[in-house]
């Protein structure tokens, strides 16, 4: 009878075969915010709608004009949202015509976060009357998510060989397997709608915190 070579793979114990463990990592880093996202601008309402669009767009014009005297490079100041609605009232299940509403906001990134403050006042100065938000970022994330990610590395590596010196096996130095799951490190959020005038509005950046995680998977043999 033929004896087929190959055959004789299966009658290698299975003790003698590497298993797997699978550990998660997860690794942080600080980062002092270098840079600022502000998304604010103008709405304005009325009967007429050219008018309240001249009136809303002289004051964007005010806006940045406030902007690029705090030496904000125009590049850096692009419009976030447009929009014209038309507004009603409903009375006795009636839809009544109240008029319009033009909304123009501008996204300014300003990678000096100590005049966020003075940024706010200068644009509320120049009739911006809505702000929707300011976020805190870093011009470098790269630099901080390798720092998170090495560490989430070394994370997962730990708590593999403390399973391994649990369970009495040898743990194989490199992984077989790293996947990094990938998240968001969300800016700091620094959230309002109207800011009222004072002597500077206090505005403070924080600190950001990068996250990292990975999934690896170590081989192991029974020592």
């Amino acid at each position: 009878m033929y004896d087929n070579p190959f055959n004789k793979s299966a009658t290698i114990p299975q003790s003698n075969c590497p298993s797997t463990i699978e550990v998660l990592g997860t690794g942080t880093a600080a980062a002092v915010p270098d840079r600022a996202v502000v998304v604010l601008g103008a709405v304005t309402e009325g009967l007429v709608l050219p008018a309240i669009q001249t009136e809303n767009a002289k004051i964007v014009a005010n806006i940045i004009h406030s902007l690029l005297q705090l030496k904000i490079p125009r590049e850096k100041i692009q419009t976030h949202d447009f929009g014209i609605e038309i507004q009603y009232d409903y009375q006795d299940g009636k839809q009544i015509f109240r008029g319009y509403k033009v909304t123009h906001l501008l996204q300014v990134t300003n990678d000096r976060v100590e005049l966020t403050g003075i940024l706010v006042d200068n644009a509320v100065s120049s009739g911006a009357n809505n702000i929707t938000s300011i976020r805190f970022t870093t011009s470098q994330p790269e630099i901080y998510e390798n720092q998170a990610l090495s560490l989430a590395i070394r994370n997962a590596r730990q708590k593999a060989v403390t399973i391994a010196n649990t369970l009495g096996v040898t743990l194989f130095a490199v992984p077989s397997q790293i996947q990094e799951i990938f998240g968001t490190a969300e800016p700091i959020p620094y959230a309002t709608t109207m800011l009222a005038k004072s002597a500077v509005t206090p505005i403070q950046p924080g600190q950001l915190t990068i996250y990292a995680k990975v999934r690896v998977l170590y081989l192991f043999t029974e020592r």
